[in-house]
């Protein structure tokens, strides 16, 4: 069975920088690669997205910082889920946005209903393993700040309610950011007044979400669009090679995964490490000697070799001609 994967927003690597995080850090106690957030997209499976909250909170060693990245978004951090829902014409509308694109947002589920208070939206989490307490609590306050962002008033919910909210230092700093303390409750949902949830959004522009609708329906098609390993250690090679680092083991740690789990994945695509090696090698080599700036032995140097002859060697075993030969031709 496939498992589901979810996005993780473009504009997270900004906000991270923003609040002082260091993300390497971050990323390697979390077990995912180290170049993740320089991806244009970034799919990652439920337990991958809870793996890097729990590492945000244990690198930081703040207990608050889940109530920290929310006070922090606002309308110009750019993601197009957030961007869009804010084109709508109220909180309902956006919720319902953002429900229809949950996938967009990570791995929870939205649902919008009537109540006697006013409007209540429940979270969640239908993808096991369960979500890391600090998130659930973040992605409640992250509704609060949309309905903020849009009517540009201090909206406070009704109430605020999750199984086991934060406490001490946490519980204090989302009172403070929300207005209202988080309750007990059976259900993680926060509730809003008829009037707040009906309230104009000052940020309403239909023709923007008529703009963005289409990119977001691509990027939900993007999220089953699996990427091959071969793509991934190519992708690796490219900027371990000029390093003299281009080995299975240090790919393998590149993409966070075991050497042995790497030289499996790529068995499964018909393909070995050696041989993605050679053909990154060989495309790389006809780029370099197509630039008559670059001598042989800088291309030799670049592709990673200590050695000019071990490239030649190398490049006619691939192409059956020399490197000059290739060059001239």
């Amino acid at each position: 069975m496939t498992t589901a994967r979810f996005a993780l927003s473009p504009a997270t690597a900004a906000l991270l920088a923003d609040l002082g995080v260091p993300v390497p850090a971050v990323l390697r106690v979390a077990g995912l690669p180290g170049d993740l957030l320089l991806s244009p997209q970034v799919n990652l499976t439920p337990a991958q997205f809870y793996a890097l909250w729990t590492a945000l909170e244990s690198v930081t060693g703040d207990p608050a910082f889940g109530a920290a990245m929310a006070g922090q978004i606002t309308a110009e951090t750019f993601q197009p889920p957030l961007f869009a829902a804010l084109c709508s014409p109220d909180l309902r509308h956006a919720i319902e946005r953002l429900a229809a694109h949950k996938r967009l947002i990570g791995p929870l589920a939205l649902d919008v209903a009537a109540v006697p208070e006013g409007l209540r939206v429940t979270v969640s989490w239908p993808e096991s393993p369960a979500p890391p307490n600090g998130l659930v609590a973040f992605e409640l306050a992250f509704i609060v700040v949309l309905a903020r962002l849009g009517t540009r008033v201090r909206v406070l919910p009704v109430a605020i309610t999750m199984p086991s909210p934060p406490v001490g230092v946490a519980g204090a700093a989302y009172r403070e950011l929300l207005g209202v303390p988080f309750g007990v409750g059976a259900s993680t949902s926060v509730t809003f007044s008829a009037a707040d949830a009906e309230r104009p959004f000052l940020t309403a522009n239909e023709e923007m979400w008529r703009f963005f609708e289409p990119e977001l329906r691509r990027r939900l098609a993007d999220l089953d669009r699996v990427e091959s390993t071969s793509d991934r250690v190519r992708a690796a090679l490219l900027e371990l090679l000029p390093a003299g680092r281009a080995d299975a083991g240090e790919v393998a740690r590149r993409l966070a995964v075991s050497g042995r789990t790497l030289q499996r994945r790529l068995a499964g695509e018909g393909t070995t490490f050696q041989a993605v090696l050679d053909r990154t090698r060989l495309a790389l080599a006809h780029h370099y000697l197509g630039r008559p700036d670059v001598t042989v032995a800088e291309v030799a140097f670049l592709l990673g070799y200590d050695e000019p002859s071990s490239f030649y060697r190398a490049f006619h075993r691939w192409s059956g001609i020399t490197p000059q030969q290739a060059r001239a031709g």
